[in-house]
């Protein structure tokens, strides 16, 4: 839920359980008013009429005529109370009642019926009628229950409109005021999603509350930390991919100096045995040539090791003449159709960026080759003067785009070596079915 809303939900909820507590203590002055005014008249006119009797008794009024409550009509009483006389056997002697005034809004049934019931509302008040220590009856005050009623429906309107202003003003600048101090939380997201996207140089600009300069800081040194810690990482794989480069040529330079070499001596001793052989012993001739075999499949599984640890095209001939040696080799297998496409000039490249794309080449071929089932297979170098765009793509039998962190090391050798060099990797597949692996690297990444 919208933060704004919630709070907005929120004050309307407390507003609410005020209005509701603030409404029962008004109802309740209201009654309370009503009775302390219904006992006031009671009182009085219990005092009037035992002035009416001592006025008989003293000769200057007429006794016959008491109780005499007409002079209470000349009085403003509540509108709608009843006034009784009640004599001592509790029977009504003389009464009238208040005009009751027209109601200006008229309670609903369930107010009126709920305030009766909580309140009384017309509850009948009686004061004794008593002059010189004896009874002459009592008087009874009877509030009009509808007029009590409506008077504390009006209290309940106008309290009810007040409150409905005072909330509104109130959210309408909540509102106004979260809205503006939660500015900052869509540069705050947009930010986060920028740094999501791998851009850790992105950094939050200078936020006017203090809440937010802290959280702004707080994710800013985080993307730098991040950011350091990317650097680190990618410098940690350059050394090793260099260090592994190093051991390639170590190897390679082994594998031809050591085992070239003893291969070639061997074949060399094998062709002389043949000659003697020949001439000498027909019968070993057979052992002779299986030999020489043996020799010649070793030699060429060593010019295969070579070829993958150290081609050495790249370095005499350039990017260009290893790719065309590598794309050459697999097409001539027949297994599978192998095209080649460049676009630019790959002399100029940096090493480092020359040596992966061959070896990101080199493994998607391998992969085609053993996992694609594939019948044609084509690889595109774009070089311009800033990027460098290779992209293989295969007819093979892949449906769903392969996870880097899936079994085996090389799309993940891949990854590594791309996130080094701060390039871009993207796999898709290719309608009905295929795969395309896409590299894009800065032409100057190899560079520093």
């Amino acid at each position: 839920m919208n933060l704004k809303i919630h709070l907005i939900l929120r004050i309307i909820g407390i507003a609410v359980l005020c209005f509701i507590a603030a409404t029962a203590y008004e109802l309740r002055s209201v009654h309370q008013q009503s009775q302390q005014q219904g006992q006031q008249t009671a009182e009085a006119i219990s005092k009037q009429l035992a002035l009416q009797l001592l006025w008989g008794k003293a000769g200057f009024g007429d006794s016959k005529h008491f109780p005499d409550l007409d002079v209470w009509r000349e009085f403003t009483i509540a509108p709608g109370t009843c006034i009784r006389f009640l004599s001592l056997q509790k029977q009504p002697v003389r009464s009238f009642c208040a005009g009751e005034q027209s109601l200006a809004s008229v309670p609903p049934a369930w107010f009126a019926n709920g305030y009766r019931w909580l309140f009384s509302a017309g509850e009948e008040i009686i004061r004794p009628v008593n002059f010189n220590g004896q009874a002459y009856g009592s008087i009874s005050v009877i509030p009009s229950a509808a007029m009590q009623t409506a008077k504390a429906w009006e209290h309940v309107i106008g309290m009810a409109a007040l409150t409905a202003m005072l909330l509104s003003a109130v959210c309408l600048m909540v509102y106004v005021v979260i809205a503006r101090s939660f500015q900052p939380v869509k540069q705050v997201v947009a930010g986060l999603a920028t740094l999501q996207q791998g851009n850790l140089a992105y950094r939050l600009p200078p936020f006017e509350l203090r809440e937010w300069q802290q959280t702004g800081a707080a994710i800013n040194a985080l993307a730098s930390e991040q950011q350091q810690l990317l650097a680190q990482r990618r410098a940690l794989i350059v050394q090793l991919l260099a260090v592994q480069e190093q051991e390639r040529r170590y190897l390679a330079r082994e594998l031809h100096d050591e085992f070239g070499q003893c291969l070639a001596a061997i074949n060399a001793i094998t062709a002389a045995i043949e000659q003697t052989a020949e001439r000498d012993c027909p019968a070993i001739m057979d052992e002779v040539q299986q030999v020489q075999a043996i020799a010649a499949h070793m030699m060429d599984s060593v010019r295969g090791l070579l070829q993958r640890l150290r081609p050495a095209d790249i370095e005499e001939l350039g990017l260009v003449a290893s790719l065309d040696s590598l794309v050459a080799a697999w097409d001539s297998r027949g297994n599978c159709r192998y095209q080649l496409l460049i676009d630019g000039d790959g002399s100029q490249l940096p090493e480092a960026v020359a040596i992966a794309i061959f070896r990101i080449s080199q493994e998607c071929l391998t992969n085609i080759a053993k996992h694609a089932s594939a019948t044609e297979a084509t690889l595109s170098l774009a070089i311009t003067d800033t990027t460098v765009s290779l992209s293989i793509a295969d007819n093979g039998i892949a449906t769903t785009v392969p996870t880097i962190n899936g079994k085996g090391f090389g799309l993940l050798g891949i990854y590594e070596r791309v996130a080094a060099l701060d390039g871009q990797l993207h796999l898709a597949i290719l309608p009905p079915q295929g795969l395309q692996v896409s590299v894009l690297l800065p032409r100057i990444a190899g560079e520093s």
